[in-house]
């Protein structure tokens, strides 16, 4: 199957499965599609018992060659990111600096931690013993919330504008800085690093703080570039430019790309927008981006779904991610309650946002895209299942309840 035709598919389904959902039912689109999707998988699946596998070794093919977890890392991640970022406002994104901050680093590595150190335990209990270290990486791949899921989600509610911020900004940094988090711990795993906290600050340096750094000289460039002409053909071409030349060139540079898009994606959202923008290129750069977003956020979530085809769920692998569910949330709520807490003497948080933060985490594409980044090992055989799990709740349950949590009160 050619690349030509597996974006063919991919875009036929996601047309389909988000025609379906508008005409019929209404849900947000990007976890219609993935329910969608979800339910493609199980019935393939089951016919394969029946003697029907054509259409089965068709899917899992597609779903092959489309190979989510380098298609996300290296592709769709840095265009989704950026599309993100450039609806965020800078101003009320400073003013919740510190809490974003905080849930972004001390979040993540507190989920990894705790996330780890308990599964640990309960892994030994199911009789699927895990070595601690990769334990760990399991509570990294479970410790960003997917910027993705959530912005979409936070699109269709009219949520208070100092909680989305918190939710849209953290989600926007934490994946970035778990990323680092995740090669970090994979590479002591693997031993190609000491467990050292020098290593893993200077890991943390390159890559974290120098994807902050690339993504402030795009933005710089990319101002530049804009506040010199007129011409909104040409001006969105340089932001796909930006986007595209400038993860390429954090892969190159071995520093944070999701990082470095986010803060291009900032600069030019805002400083951009106000001072470098005529009002139709404005117009036909948010057009775009939205487009951009909205069909990417459909394959995505296809993706997602159809995952399920080629993931091997034994039953240790599967009653282990049942549990990690309930753990990750609570853990969840630990991890976000400490800063919150912590910032209450100097600031007033209205409203309350640990309930918030805790059910609008959402996990998605970024959990799984790394774990199956994993080499293939008995270890890989464990966490993936178990991480498809978490995401899927996240996605489906968390997902479709969210709005109602964040409208209460407290």
């Amino acid at each position: 199957m050619s690349l030509f035709e597996i974006i063919a598919i991919l875009l036929c389904l996601s047309a389909l499965f988000s025609y379906i959902n508008a005409r019929f039912i209404g849900l947000p689109n990007s976890i219609a599609v993935m329910a969608f999707s979800l339910a493609f998988s199980l019935i393939l699946l089951g016919l394969k018992p029946l003697g029907v596998t054509g259409l089965a070794g068709w899917a899992e093919q597609l779903v092959g060659g489309a190979d989510l977890g380098p298609t996300l890392l290296n592709g769709l991640l840095s265009f989704l990111l950026f599309a993100g970022a450039l609806h965020v406002n800078l101003d009320e994104l400073a003013d919740q600096k510190w809490l974003v901050a905080l849930l972004a680093t001390v979040g993540v590595v507190l989920t990894t931690f705790l996330v780890g150190g308990a599964m640990w335990y309960v892994l030994q209990w199911l009789g699927s013993p895990l070595p601690f270290i990769y334990c760990l990486l399991f509570g990294a791949l479970v410790a960003p919330t997917d910027p993705v899921a959530v912005m979409a989600i936070l699109k269709s509610l009219n949520a208070p504008a100092s909680l989305s911020t918190k939710i849209a900004g953290e989600s926007l940094f934490n994946d970035g800085v778990a990323v680092v988090m995740f090669i970090a711990i994979l590479g002591i795993a693997q031993g190609r690093h000491e467990a050292s906290f020098e290593n893993i600050g200077v890991l943390f340096l390159h890559e974290a703080v120098g994807g902050l750094v690339l993504g402030f000289l795009l933005g710089l460039l990319g101002y530049h570039l804009l506040k010199n002409l007129d011409n909104y053909q040409v001006e969105v071409l340089i932001t796909v430019a930006l986007v595209a030349g400038g993860y390429a060139l954090a892969s190159r540079l071995h520093t944070s790309g999701p990082l470095a898009v986010v803060v291009a994606g900032l600069m030019i959202g805002n400083h951009g927008r106000e001072f470098a923008m005529s009002k139709k290129t404005e117009e036909q750069l948010d057009t775009f981006w939205e487009m951009v977003d909205e069909v990417l956020n459909a394959v995505l979530f296809l993706l997602i779904g159809l995952e399920l085809m080629i993931i091997t769920f034994e039953l240790p692998s599967l009653w282990a991610g049942i549990i990690a569910v309930p753990l990750v949330l609570l853990v969840r709520f630990v991890s976000v309650g400490i800063p919150v807490v912590a910032l209450q003497p100097f600031r007033d948080f209205k409203p309350n946002p640990i309930k918030a933060l805790t059910w609008g985490g959402l996990k998605g594409g970024i959990s799984v895209a790394l774990a199956l980044s994993l080499p293939m090992s008995e270890e890989r055989d464990l966490i993936l299942p178990m991480t498809y799990v978490v995401v899927v709740f996240s996605i489906l349950v968390q997902g479709l309840t969210v709005k109602r949590v964040l409208r209460t009160k407290g």
